[in-house]
């Protein structure tokens, strides 16, 4: 990306960003990877649908109730420490899932560990981005840092096809063993992080916004809305496409394949990004991309031919790819300045309630449906937070 061409070149810390942005790719790629071998090494053992949602649904649980007051503390310049914290559990959550035993009950509490540190690292991350640029290379930072994401959920998925070859199932062992280990690299790298110097923090801490206030904001309401819409349909292709797979015949490498689509055509969309923004205007480019997503899901419901589950990862990508990163600059653009830190993290708190009550839910259907009603219940939920969110930021 030619930063230069999108704001001038003084606004943009890359002391800051470089390696912000590597440790954001090793972040995703272990989150992918373990999310994606956890719903193998479930298929592995045998579990029940049910016990699948209930799985996914951990890895919401605990940052339900933390995310708030994390915004809060955030907010006083905690932004590096919370990244600094973060790791660690995202380590802790790796190593246990390598070790853990052949339970549901013991997949179920690693998970939830690992829920723990992406929430630290998500509400970190969000912030720090912020503080990587001034107003004039926020759009560019953004995008940045939105490729960064797509790159490391694109790794997740390589690591898991190359690891299986031709095999229904990959070696989970082995692929925990690999997350552990770049979850210590990250841990190293996260110490580059540093907090904002003493007179940014006591600045970024004073006067704080009450949630009242903040739910107020003209539009604020349905941004975060489309936020769970849109994070929670990328977190159950990720949960359920292994299984879909396992419907349909397609082996492992085929499934990794689809996902690593996805994430190419993320990349893409996010390379475009601050150009598009500009061109088409904030309202018509969330509702089109969440459009995008949306048709992906349709036709991934249906039962098609593997050439045309490939055209749907691509629609999905592309879509989705762009909804996330508006979702996270309309919060950006929307929260007063000394209440970001808040914003995001109710904008996480919804992301995380959507992550453990739609999987959950989605494990009955399931059962009983199918996992195309599941992408099917998706996509109508993609159309309708579109629609929404539109009319908000028109208004």
């Amino acid at each position: 990306m030619n930063d230069h061409k999108v704001s001038p070149a003084g606004d943009v810390d890359y002391r800051l960003l470089l390696p912000f942005l590597l440790h954001t790719i090793l972040v995703q790629a272990v989150t992918g990877l373990t999310r994606v071998t956890t719903s193998y090494r479930a298929i592995e053992l045998d579990f029940s649908v049910s016990w699948y949602g209930a799985i996914s649904s951990g890895y919401a649980l605990l940052p339900i109730f933390g995310a708030l007051p994390l915004g809060r503390w955030i907010d006083r310049g905690n932004d590096a420490r919370a990244i600094w914290i973060g790791s660690a559990f995202n380590l802790l959550g790796a190593i246990g899932l390598w070790f853990a035993p052949n339970g549901p009950w013991s997949l179920l509490a690693w998970t939830v560990v690992g829920g723990v540190g992406h929430i630290f690292l998500m509400a970190g991350h969000q912030m720090f981005v912020v503080r990587c640029a001034g107003p004039r290379g926020r759009e560019s930072v953004l995008g940045h840092y939105m490729v960064a994401l797509a790159v490391g959920q694109m790794l997740g998925p390589i690591l898991i096809g190359w690891s299986a070859g031709a095999a229904a199932i990959p070696p989970t062992e082995q692929l925990f063993l690999i997350a552990s280990c770049v979850s210590g690299i990250g841990m190293v790298l996260a110490f580059a992080m540093r907090p904002a110097p003493d007179a940014e923090r006591r600045g970024a801490g004073a006067g704080p916004v009450s949630l009242r206030d903040l739910l107020r904001v003209n539009g604020l309401v349905p941004v975060i809305l489309a936020s769970v819409v849109t994070v929670t349909s990328i977190d159950l292709v990720l949960i359920y496409l292994p299984l879909l797979g396992a419907e349909r015949g397609l082996s492992a490498g085929h499934v990794g394949a689809l996902l690593t689509t996805r994430a190419i055509a993320s990349i893409a969309s996010r390379l475009v990004y601050a150009r598009m923004i500009a061109v088409v205007g904030r309202a018509n480019l969330t509702f089109g991309s969440m459009l995008a997503g949306a048709i992906g899901f349709i036709v991934m419901a249906a039962p098609v031919p593997l050439p045309v589950m490939y055209a749907a990862m691509v629609a999905m990508g592309l879509g989705l790819g762009l909804s996330i990163v508006l979702c996270l600059s309309n919060v950006v653009e929307l929260a007063p300045v000394e209440a970001r830190g808040t914003a995001m993290t109710m904008r996480l708190t919804g992301n995380r309630i959507g992550q453990f009550a739609i999987p959950f839910a989605a494990g009955f259907l399931g059962a009983a449906a199918g996992v195309g009603a599941i992408l099917g219940v998706t996509a109508a939920g993609l159309l309708a937070s579109a629609l929404a969110v539109r009319r908000a930021l028109r208004r």
